[in-house]
């Protein structure tokens, strides 16, 4: 608080007002009077450290508003929209979720190793496994496609490409 000199009203140099009967009363009134006429002026001469509502418009209320903490399940999936990581996140689930998938007997003997641009990449466990699971690469794409909701069945039969569009097989050795 910024104090200013009050005039008690006495006339003199205030120093009597103060033992005046009634001069607690004169001295809030004069200060409110003081108050009044500074906040008309814009608060000039007032450097306190509270914030300026610069929107006018919006007020505060009872009620949350995007202003408040936001709970993390409701912050994360818009984070991730706003990101463009929709695709990515979805392609991740599914491969936490491989072995539900793609059943347990082919989740035996292949990992997914990488998505990056459309194409996942699995890794085997022996070259057998690498040709088997190559054979069976669009099967397993409309499978994953579709838990992603992007395959054709899920757009009515309409040609689309989906969010994986190439399963890369890779051997024990990386090939």
């Amino acid at each position: 608080m910024n104090p200013q000199p009050v005039d008690s009203g006495s006339g003199g140099d205030g120093a009597e007002g103060a033992d005046a009967k009634g001069s607690g009363i004169d001295l809030a009134r004069a200060a409110f009077a003081a108050a009044r006429s500074r906040s008309k002026d814009g608060g000039a001469g007032w450097n306190g450290s509270r914030r300026r509502n610069n929107n006018p418009g919006q007020r505060s209320g009872s009620g949350p508003d995007e202003r408040d903490p936001q709970p993390l399940s409701s912050a994360i999936p818009r984070m991730i929209e706003d990101r463009g990581w929709s695709v990515p996140a979805a392609v991740g689930g599914v491969m936490g979720r491989w072995g539900e998938i793609v059943g347990s007997h082919i989740a035996a003997h292949c990992t997914p190793v990488e998505f990056n641009d459309g194409i996942l990449m699995v890794r085997t466990d022996s070259a057998a496994w690498a040709t088997e699971l190559r054979m069976l690469a669009p099967q397993l794409l409309a499978k994953l496609n579709a838990e992603l909701g992007t395959s054709r069945a899920a757009h009515g039969g309409r040609d689309t490409a989906g969010a994986i569009s190439t399963l890369k097989v890779v051997g024990p050795g990386g090939r």
